[in-house]
Protein backbone atom coordinates (compact mmCIF):
# COMPACT_ATOMS: atom_id res chain seq x y z
CA UNK A 1 0.00 0.00 0.00
CA UNK A 2 1.26 3.30 -0.88
CA UNK A 3 0.29 6.28 2.46
CA UNK A 4 1.03 9.75 1.56
CA UNK A 5 1.53 11.76 4.30
CA UNK A 6 1.72 15.83 4.28
CA UNK A 7 1.80 18.65 6.70
CA UNK A 8 2.33 22.18 7.22
CA UNK A 9 -0.23 23.66 4.66
CA UNK A 10 -0.05 27.25 6.29
CA UNK A 11 -3.25 28.78 4.07
CA UNK A 12 -1.52 27.31 0.47
CA UNK A 13 -4.68 25.91 -1.27
CA UNK A 14 -2.64 26.29 -5.13
CA UNK A 15 0.34 24.60 -3.20
CA UNK A 16 -2.18 21.75 -1.47
CA UNK A 17 -3.93 20.88 -4.49
CA UNK A 18 -0.83 20.40 -6.85
CA UNK A 19 0.49 18.10 -3.94
CA UNK A 20 -2.63 16.48 -4.20
CA UNK A 21 -2.71 15.77 -7.82
CA UNK A 22 0.14 14.11 -7.50
CA UNK A 23 -0.46 12.03 -5.16
CA UNK A 24 -3.42 11.03 -7.29
CA UNK A 25 -0.90 10.17 -9.74
CA UNK A 26 0.75 8.01 -7.18
CA UNK A 27 -2.00 5.61 -6.48
CA UNK A 28 -1.73 6.44 -2.90
CA UNK A 29 -4.55 4.82 -0.78
CA UNK A 30 -3.63 6.14 2.53
CA UNK A 31 -2.98 10.23 3.03
CA UNK A 32 -2.37 11.36 6.93
CA UNK A 33 -1.70 15.03 7.44
CA UNK A 34 0.15 16.25 10.30
CA UNK A 35 -0.85 19.69 10.97
CA UNK A 36 -0.88 23.41 9.91
CA UNK A 37 -3.56 23.82 7.75
CA UNK A 38 -4.07 27.76 8.05
CA UNK A 39 -1.53 30.05 9.43
CA UNK A 40 0.66 32.84 7.60
CA UNK A 41 -0.78 31.99 4.10
CA UNK A 42 -2.65 33.04 1.14
CA UNK A 43 -5.68 31.52 1.68
CA UNK A 44 -6.39 30.30 4.96
CA UNK A 45 -10.09 29.98 5.11
CA UNK A 46 -10.27 28.20 1.89
CA UNK A 47 -8.07 26.43 2.73
CA UNK A 48 -9.34 25.57 5.86
CA UNK A 49 -12.90 24.51 4.20
CA UNK A 50 -10.96 22.05 2.06
CA UNK A 51 -9.66 20.07 4.83
CA UNK A 52 -12.97 20.30 6.23
CA UNK A 53 -13.85 18.35 3.15
CA UNK A 54 -11.05 16.26 2.98
CA UNK A 55 -11.26 14.94 6.69
CA UNK A 56 -14.44 13.19 5.63
CA UNK A 57 -12.94 10.62 3.48
CA UNK A 58 -12.71 7.35 5.30
CA UNK A 59 -8.84 7.12 3.84
CA UNK A 60 -7.70 10.63 5.13
CA UNK A 61 -6.63 10.91 8.88
CA UNK A 62 -5.90 14.55 10.48
CA UNK A 63 -3.95 15.49 13.38
CA UNK A 64 -3.35 19.00 14.69
CA UNK A 65 -0.09 21.06 13.99
CA UNK A 66 1.17 23.65 17.05
CA UNK A 67 -0.42 26.72 14.83
CA UNK A 68 -3.49 25.28 14.22
CA UNK A 69 -3.96 24.66 18.46
CA UNK A 70 -2.20 28.77 18.60
CA UNK A 71 -5.36 29.83 16.59
CA UNK A 72 -7.63 27.62 18.29
CA UNK A 73 -6.61 28.87 21.73
CA UNK A 74 -5.84 32.63 20.77
CA UNK A 75 -5.77 35.19 23.42
CA UNK A 76 -3.67 38.01 24.41
CA UNK A 77 -1.11 35.81 26.07
CA UNK A 78 -0.85 34.00 23.24
CA UNK A 79 0.01 36.69 20.63
CA UNK A 80 2.46 38.08 23.08
CA UNK A 81 4.45 35.00 23.24
CA UNK A 82 5.03 34.76 19.62
CA UNK A 83 5.75 37.97 18.81
CA UNK A 84 8.44 37.89 20.99
CA UNK A 85 10.25 35.99 18.69
CA UNK A 86 8.42 36.07 15.21
CA UNK A 87 5.92 39.21 15.31
CA UNK A 88 4.94 38.78 11.50
CA UNK A 89 3.86 35.50 12.45
CA UNK A 90 2.02 37.11 15.75
CA UNK A 91 0.43 39.59 13.25
CA UNK A 92 -1.05 36.57 11.10
CA UNK A 93 -2.03 34.68 13.95
CA UNK A 94 -4.07 37.46 15.12
CA UNK A 95 -5.72 37.64 11.53
CA UNK A 96 -6.78 34.50 11.57
CA UNK A 97 -8.27 34.12 14.75
CA UNK A 98 -10.19 37.25 13.85
CA UNK A 99 -11.46 36.23 10.47
CA UNK A 100 -12.00 31.99 10.55
CA UNK A 101 -14.84 31.40 11.46
CA UNK A 102 -16.18 29.72 14.73
CA UNK A 103 -17.02 26.58 13.05
CA UNK A 104 -13.43 26.74 11.54
CA UNK A 105 -11.73 26.95 14.35
CA UNK A 106 -13.80 24.47 16.31
CA UNK A 107 -12.42 21.85 13.71
CA UNK A 108 -8.91 22.95 14.44
CA UNK A 109 -9.26 22.76 17.85
CA UNK A 110 -10.58 19.26 17.81
CA UNK A 111 -8.65 17.69 15.54
CA UNK A 112 -6.22 15.00 17.77
CA UNK A 113 -3.03 15.73 19.01
CA UNK A 114 -0.87 12.50 17.99
CA UNK A 115 -2.40 9.78 16.15
CA UNK A 116 -1.36 5.70 16.21
CA UNK A 117 -2.75 3.51 13.47
CA UNK A 118 -1.37 0.12 11.55
CA UNK A 119 -0.91 -0.82 8.38
CA UNK A 120 0.09 -3.87 6.39
CA UNK A 121 1.99 -4.60 10.43
CA UNK A 122 3.35 -0.84 10.42
CA UNK A 123 2.71 0.73 13.22
CA UNK A 124 2.94 4.48 12.72
CA UNK A 125 2.74 7.15 15.22
CA UNK A 126 1.49 10.42 13.48
CA UNK A 127 3.02 13.96 15.78
CA UNK A 128 3.38 17.25 14.37
CA UNK A 129 6.73 18.28 16.41
CA UNK A 130 8.01 15.16 18.15
CA UNK A 131 6.10 12.93 20.33
CA UNK A 132 7.33 14.99 23.57
CA UNK A 133 6.17 18.28 21.97
CA UNK A 134 3.90 19.43 19.10
CA UNK A 135 6.78 22.33 18.34
CA UNK A 136 9.43 20.58 19.30
CA UNK A 137 11.97 20.58 15.81
CA UNK A 138 13.57 17.06 14.35
CA UNK A 139 15.88 18.79 11.86
CA UNK A 140 18.15 17.53 9.53
CA UNK A 141 21.65 18.22 12.09
CA UNK A 142 20.02 16.98 15.11
CA UNK A 143 21.84 14.07 16.75
CA UNK A 144 20.19 10.74 16.60
CA UNK A 145 20.50 10.39 20.26
CA UNK A 146 18.80 13.65 21.05
CA UNK A 147 16.09 12.34 17.82
CA UNK A 148 16.04 9.01 20.05
CA UNK A 149 15.26 10.71 23.35
CA UNK A 150 12.33 12.14 21.95
CA UNK A 151 10.79 9.31 21.29
CA UNK A 152 11.60 7.69 24.10
CA UNK A 153 8.77 5.07 25.14
CA UNK A 154 6.87 5.07 21.69
CA UNK A 155 6.87 1.85 20.25
CA UNK A 156 6.04 2.37 16.56
CA UNK A 157 7.92 1.23 13.33
CA UNK A 158 7.56 4.51 12.24
CA UNK A 159 7.41 8.11 13.45
CA UNK A 160 5.62 10.80 11.33
CA UNK A 161 6.50 14.20 12.15
CA UNK A 162 6.78 18.24 10.45
CA UNK A 163 6.57 21.15 11.50
CA UNK A 164 10.43 22.33 10.85
CA UNK A 165 9.67 22.47 7.54
CA UNK A 166 12.55 20.79 6.65
CA UNK A 167 12.44 17.00 4.80
CA UNK A 168 14.62 14.79 7.03
CA UNK A 169 14.73 11.22 8.30
CA UNK A 170 16.52 9.03 10.98
CA UNK A 171 17.02 5.06 11.43
CA UNK A 172 17.21 4.56 15.53
CA UNK A 173 19.71 2.08 17.04
CA UNK A 174 16.79 0.50 18.10
CA UNK A 175 15.68 0.05 14.14
CA UNK A 176 12.64 2.28 14.54
CA UNK A 177 12.32 5.45 11.58
CA UNK A 178 11.58 8.69 11.91
CA UNK A 179 10.80 10.66 8.85
CA UNK A 180 9.77 14.20 8.89
CA UNK A 181 7.91 15.64 5.84
CA UNK A 182 8.61 19.18 4.72
CA UNK A 183 6.27 21.27 3.70
CA UNK A 184 3.63 21.58 1.74
CA UNK A 185 2.52 25.61 2.18
CA UNK A 186 6.09 26.92 3.30
CA UNK A 187 9.15 24.71 2.26
CA UNK A 188 11.78 26.02 4.53
CA UNK A 189 14.56 24.68 1.65
CA UNK A 190 16.56 26.66 -0.55
CA UNK A 191 14.03 24.57 -3.06
CA UNK A 192 10.56 26.22 -2.96
CA UNK A 193 8.82 23.14 -3.85
CA UNK A 194 6.23 21.88 -2.45
CA UNK A 195 7.48 18.63 0.00
CA UNK A 196 5.44 15.39 1.16
CA UNK A 197 6.30 11.86 1.53
CA UNK A 198 5.48 8.34 0.45
CA UNK A 199 5.06 5.62 2.61
CA UNK A 200 5.40 2.24 0.85
CA UNK A 201 4.46 -0.61 2.72
CA UNK A 202 5.46 -4.40 1.62
CA UNK A 203 2.67 -6.11 3.68
CA UNK A 204 4.77 -7.90 5.93
CA UNK A 205 6.13 -5.05 8.46
CA UNK A 206 8.30 -3.94 6.10
CA UNK A 207 8.13 -0.30 4.31
CA UNK A 208 10.02 2.30 1.83
CA UNK A 209 10.07 6.27 2.62
CA UNK A 210 10.02 8.81 -0.23
CA UNK A 211 10.49 12.50 -0.45
CA UNK A 212 8.57 14.23 -3.13
CA UNK A 213 9.01 17.40 -4.12
CA UNK A 214 5.59 19.27 -6.56
CA UNK A 215 5.97 22.17 -8.46
CA UNK A 216 3.06 24.88 -8.13
CA UNK A 217 2.36 28.21 -9.12
CA UNK A 218 4.17 29.98 -5.94
CA UNK A 219 5.00 33.22 -7.97
CA UNK A 220 0.39 33.21 -7.67
CA UNK A 221 0.17 32.43 -3.72
CA UNK A 222 2.93 34.81 -3.41
CA UNK A 223 0.93 37.66 -5.02
CA UNK A 224 -2.23 36.75 -3.20
CA UNK A 225 -0.38 36.30 0.25
CA UNK A 226 1.00 39.68 -0.41
CA UNK A 227 -2.14 41.66 -0.63
CA UNK A 228 -3.28 40.43 2.78
CA UNK A 229 -3.66 42.82 5.58
CA UNK A 230 -1.30 41.79 7.99
CA UNK A 231 1.73 43.76 8.48
CA UNK A 232 5.11 42.16 6.92
CA UNK A 233 2.52 39.63 4.61
CA UNK A 234 4.67 41.27 2.25
CA UNK A 235 7.78 39.59 3.29
CA UNK A 236 5.98 36.20 4.01
CA UNK A 237 5.11 36.00 0.13
CA UNK A 238 8.51 36.30 -0.73
CA UNK A 239 9.55 34.01 1.07
CA UNK A 240 7.67 31.42 -0.71
CA UNK A 241 9.75 32.39 -3.72
CA UNK A 242 13.16 32.66 -2.21
CA UNK A 243 13.14 30.81 1.10
CA UNK A 244 15.71 32.04 3.64
CA UNK A 245 14.25 32.10 6.73
CA UNK A 246 12.18 29.85 9.35
CA UNK A 247 10.86 32.61 11.50
CA UNK A 248 9.43 36.23 11.36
Amino acid sequence: MKIAVLSDIHGNLLALEAVLEDIQRNECEKILFLGDYALAGPEPGDTVNFCMSLSKHENIEMIQGNTDKMIAEYSEEVYNNVAKNAPIMANALKEEAKTLSQHQIEFLKELPVQKTLTVDGVKILMVHGSPRRNNEDIMPDTPLEEVEKMISGVDANLILCGHTHIPCGFQTNAGQTVVNDGSVGRPFTENPESCYVIISTKGNGEFEVEHCFVKYDNYQAAKVLAARTFEGADKLAHMLIHPTHRHF
